[in-house]
């Protein structure tokens, strides 16, 4: 009785209770008054509680029946607007078996065989579902091309409430998606693209030429640049003498590509009397919001663009880079007002700090060392303290570790990374010598404790260079970092004595990088290798240096014998011992090939553990610095390396023989 009376009380909503425990508190009052009105009060409160729960229970049925009427209404609707849906509908199950399909559906695709459609959307959504625990949770959309429309799909599994076992049917909604698609391509294509062109040494070619030679040829250049984007219907102003500014839509962006800038070659082929070459630089940007982002965009692919030599292209495109062209020898730039400036401004940051740190990359060689050391003495001549970070790991300066160890001066000089990390600081000038590459460099993580970085580096500027640079000295032309920096040292306003060993290391770096005085090798690299022998050079003692020992010559030997032949003129060899000096001896190996008569370039690749390294060297024929920046190196046409990582020396093989082949499919198409 009492849990029925419960249950009778439960059914009640709260408002009710309310007013039942007020009329039983006022009853029980009246009650103890009048004794005589206690039946009479039990009797009203029964009759009371009768009549609501009556009252209550006529009240559920009636919102139980209007729920109903509705749930019923909108049941129907639903299915009116599944049957009459105004985008094509299907119900299939998982296989691929269409359940259903809806009047839409079926007038949309009378034309098409849409099975083989479906089939490979269930084919991609299964792999999708198979990483999904459950298929419920799992919405699909889709994007599919059906003849010359592109249609969104939209679906997701629903339960097919089959009791024995758990079944599902796949329901998708076909969204005619080609106009949105049309209207996309029409907006991207509208977008404005901003390129620069610049006339390489325009300043220095043109003295040259004869006075009237000079408007002949200005016009000549003219004609070919607005020729060439004329069929691109963009806009050309020529803002200075040696350099146009080029606004296009991005919808004529492929079009280029595909021409692989040929006005490259036709700016080379102009001729004149003095047999002058004209080349031109061009950079190409997409990038930014506004049309003045772009054009920093440009700017600075353009600075990558100078400082790989010029006479290519790039196009900067979703922060990725495409280089084109770039092909030939850099040429020797005849003004030395630049090195005097830079090293006027190099003074001014050295006496502006409290000391100085030089780093080179990693895997320091006779070049990098050789720069160090140089600016370490225009540092001490300018009477800062200065340090060169040194790696224990490398094996290819041992013979001239030996010698510096013998001069006392050197002793706390070569210091690790762990102790340039420990004393550097905001006030302290980073040099960056032999590289500008973020990642290739000694130790990365010096670069964010400083601001002030300088950047002393000979090779074609890459897409991942250091932007925080303070002062960047990047000479393409030059033979090598020590080239550089010996130049530096000519135009310093102080006084700078060179030691005999820096100037022999300077020296070793020049003839390491011109394998003596043969590759890469201009005018200025000779006026800087007779200021070092005036500064007291022993070059027998510096020959030493670059001696192997017999184990040595044996494995670069073996390498020789082992060696292919690819496109008839290229050797590619294999060393797959993993030694510390493995690069050291690829390095060697790759030099030893090219005496071989008919190899116009060599490729050696070695085994570092958790990577693989190519040394690629050329006799100017093959520009190996673009084959292998293909694969993250870079370097010069006629010397360059690469490390790779995530591939067998095996797979590195085959990566490096599909770039040469790409390079000769690219030539072939120029």
């Amino acid at each position: 009785m009492q849990n029925t009376n419960r249950k009778v009380f439960e059914n009640l909503i709260s408002r009710t209770k309310i007013y039942l425990a007020i009329i039983f508190i006022l009853l029980v009052i009246l009650s103890i008054d009048n004794r005589n009105m206690i039946i009479p009060s039990i009797l009203i409160f029964i009759a009371i509680m009768g009549y609501t729960y009556y009252a209550n229970n006529k009240r559920k049925s009636e919102i139980s029946e209007t729920l109903q009427d509705l749930t019923l209404t909108v049941d129907s609707a639903a299915k009116t607007s599944l049957i009459n849906s105004p985008f094509p509908l299907v119900i299939l199950e998982t296989d691929g078996n269409i359940i259903w399909k809806s009047s839409k559906f079926i007038s949309e695709f009378s034309k098409v065989d849409i099975n083989s459609y479906i089939d490979n959307i269930i084919d991609e959504i299964k792999k999708e579902i198979e990483k999904t625990k459950e298929k419920k949770d799992k919405t699909i959309i889709k994007q599919i091309q059906i003849e010359e429309k592109t249609y969104k799909i939209f679906g997701k599994y629903v339960n097919s409430k089959n009791k024995n076992k758990k079944e599902y049917m796949l329901m998708l909604y076909f969204l005619d998606d080609t106009e949105n698609i049309r209207l996309q391509k029409e907006y991207n294509d509208s977008k404005t693209c901003v390129e620069i062109i610049m006339i390489d040494n325009y300043e220095e070619t043109m003295q040259l030429l004869e006075s009237e030679e000079k408007l002949q040829i200005t016009a000549q250049i003219d004609k070919e640049i607005f020729d060439w984007t004329e069929e691109t219907n963009g806009v050309l102003i020529k803002s200075d003498r040696d350099k146009y500014i080029y606004l296009f839509e991005q919808r004529y962006l492929e079009k280029i590509k595909e021409d692989k800038f040929t006005i490259l070659d036709k700016i080379k082929d102009i001729s004149t009397r003095q047999n002058a070459q004209f080349t031109l630089s061009i950079a190409i940007s997409n990038e930014g919001k506004t049309d003045r982002d772009k054009y920093r965009s440009a700017q600075a692919a353009m600075d990558i663009v100078l400082g790989r030599g010029g006479d290519q292209a790039v196009i900067r495109e979703n922060e990725i880079y495409k280089f084109f062209g770039g092909r030939a020898q850099e040429v020797e730039k005849r003004t030395k007002v630049k090195a005097r400036t830079v090293a006027h401004a190099l003074e001014n940051l050295i006496k502006e700090s409290n000391k100085v740190m030089i780093m080179g990359h990693t895997n320091p060689d006779i070049d990098s060392m050789g720069a160090s050391m140089g600016i370490y003495r225009l540092a001490k001549s300018l009477g800062k303290n200065a340090y060169i970070l040194d790696s224990d790991e490398t094996t290819t300066l041992q013979n001239f570790k030996k010698s510096l160890a013998k001069d006392d001066e050197y002793e706390d000089i070569l210091i690790n990374k762990e102790v340039a990390l420990e004393n550097i600081d905001e006030e302290t000038l980073l040099v960056i010598v032999d590289t500008h590459k973020a990642n290739y460099v000694l130790a990365p993580e010096l670069l964010d404790k400083t601001e002030k970085v300088v950047i002393v580096d000979h090779h074609r500027r890459s897409a991942d260079f250091i932007e925080k640079a303070t002062l960047t000295f990047q000479e393409v032309y030059a033979s090598s970092a020590a080239e550089l920096v010996t130049e530096l040292l000519q135009y310093a306003e102080v006084k700078v004595d060179l030691k005999t060993i820096e100037a022999e290391s300077l020296y070793a770096g020049i003839m390491m990088d011109t394998k003596n005085f043969t590759f890469k090798t201009g005018v200025r690299t000779f006026e800087a290798a007779a200021y070092l022998r005036k500064c007291g050079v022993d070059i027998i003692r510096v020959k030493k240096w670059f001696q192997s020992d017999l184990a040595s010559f044996n494995k670069i030997a073996d390498i020789v014998k082992k060696a292919e032949i690819v496109n008839k003129s290229i050797a590619i060899s294999i060393y797959e011992r993993k030694t510390k000096d493995a690069s050291l001896i690829c390095a060697k190996a790759a030099d030893e090939l090219l005496t071989i008569s008919n190899i116009t370039a060599s490729f050696v690749i070695g085994n570092l553990g958790d990577k693989v390294c190519i040394s690629g060297r050329s006799i100017g024929d093959i520009n190996v610095q673009v084959i292998l920046e293909k694969l993250g190196g870079g370097g010069h046409i006629t010397l360059a390396g690469a490390q790779v990582e995530g591939m067998t020396i095996e797979e590195t093989k085959q990566e490096l023989i599909n770039r040469i082949n790409e390079y000769f499919s690219e030539i072939a198409t120029q």
